[in-house]
């Protein structure tokens, strides 16, 4: 008689929250989140923020863990310069991220996370310093960084698509320093056991960001006249260890 084996639970859900409001660029950036994470739709939920409103009765314990992508604003923008719709999906994604320190919820925040991130612990987020070019940029994680279990299997030196025209300035209070590079110094942070964020887009391919350069080549990151050179250089780079974070955040909390 064949013995009867125990049915595994279904894994929570992951929450994607995005804040790009351009529905092009939204998209791809999804998709590229399931591909480089190793996800299916049905594992995950996913709300536009420029679209929907997180649900009043919100429960962070209901899923795997939180990733939030990356957008075309500034948190470092004064409030009179940013859109509605980018001060609502900024004040939402802050919003959320009380509950996931107090908790240590399993948290992975893409470029604009990590300044989400840092100006909620009170970090100066700014354009003072350490903007970065559309393109792949040379990252190196630190001591710290080699022991963290969400970078297993990254090199020493590797390469990361970037572009973004404010940075954390500062390492903010009680966080680690897991990724380096000499442009920018905080490519990757954590706080507590499982929160997360990176500079660089762990989702990112060449094809992803010539889409993005071409979407955002009127927002100020570079001279619209440079996008068909950076699409190039996009092409050309050699980038493959970033989303090896991606699926190592997926297996390591996915449950």
């Amino acid at each position: 008689m064949k013995s009867i084996q125990p049915i595994s639970p279904p894994m929570k859900p992951f929450l994607i929250l995005q804040l790009r409001p351009e529905t092009e660029a939204a998209d791809a950036e999804f998709a590229a989140f399931l591909a480089k994470g190793g996800l299916a739709a049905a594992e995950v939920h996913r709300i536009r923020l420029d679209q929907s409103p997180l649900p009043p009765d919100l429960d962070l314990s209901a899923y795997s863990g939180v990733i939030i992508g990356g957008g075309p604003g500034c948190i470092s923008d004064p409030p009179d310069k940013k859109s509605p719709t980018e001060k609502r999906v900024e004040d939402v994604a802050l919003s959320l991220m009380g509950g996931v320190i107090k908790d240590d919820i399993p948290f992975l925040g893409c470029c604009y996370g990590i300044g989400i991130l840092a100006h909620h612990l009170g970090a100066p987020v700014t354009k003072e310093r350490f903007s970065e070019s559309v393109g792949p940029t040379d990252c190196s994680l630190t001591q710290d960084g080699k022991l963290d279990p969400l970078l297993a299997g990254i090199p020493n030196d590797f390469k990361a698509f970037a572009g973004h025209k404010e940075a954390v300035q500062s390492q903010p209070r009680d966080c680690v320093h897991l990724i380096s590079s000499t442009i920018c110094p905080f490519q990757m942070i954590r706080y507590k056991e499982n929160i997360y964020a990176t500079q660089f887009h762990p989702e990112a391919d060449g094809a992803e960001f010539e889409l993005r350069i071409n979407i955002y080549k009127d927002r100020g990151y570079f001279p619209p006249e440079d996008a068909t050179r950076l699409i190039n250089i996009c092409r050309a780079a050699h980038v493959e260890y970033p989303e090896k974070i991606l699926r190592n955040f997926v297996r390591m909390y996915g449950a």
